[in-house]
């Protein structure tokens, strides 16, 4: 279970986590509270559904949206950016999309998802294009955004260790 492994490496090295959900509507927030424990980690999340949210409580910058699109990598990532200023955590992860099955377009089809991650000084952004009903494509987003904690988790220890 990947919820509990990002729990204990967070609880291991004191890491916490902040999250910016817009088309997971809280989904991957409540996937790590299921988890007994996940207060030790978990600070908190937004999910800023509208862009206003987005712009006033994450401080995405208006231009981000404006140029790029509430849907877009670089929204995503200043969502986990603002996320993680907004909860003084360790990692921020910010997630965007179009669930469906309305709201997409040939630029931007029902799908498309964005994650960004930022911990420590690095930061990625995913793109992905997941098929299936409004719920699918929130599970698959949910679970490919722990796939990115882990990686960043992980990423973390090993510079930690190369640097020892």
């Amino acid at each position: 279970m990947k919820e509990r492994q990002i729990k204990d490496f967070c609880s291991k090295n004191g890491y916490t986590v902040a999250l910016a959900e817009s088309c997971t509507g809280g989904l991957l927030s409540s996937r790590l509270t299921d988890v007994p424990g996940s207060s030790e980690f978990f600070m908190g999340g937004v999910v800023a559904y509208n862009n206003d949210i987005k712009i006033n409580i994450l401080r995405v910058p208006f231009d981000i949206i404006y140029t790029y699109g509430a849907v877009s990598g670089r929204t995503a990532l200043a969502m986990a950016n603002g996320a993680r200023k907004l909860f003084d955590t360790d990692l921020g992860i910010g997630i965007t999309g179009i669930c469906g099955p309305t709201g997409g377009t040939t630029a931007k089809p029902v799908g498309l998802v964005f994650i960004g991650g930022s911990f420590g000084d690095k930061e990625v952004i995913k793109e992905f294009y997941f098929s299936g009903d409004r719920l699918a494509v929130k599970n698959s987003a949910s679970e490919e955004a722990l796939n990115l904690m882990l990686e960043l988790l992980n990423a973390g220890e090993e510079e930690e260790e190369t640097e020892e």
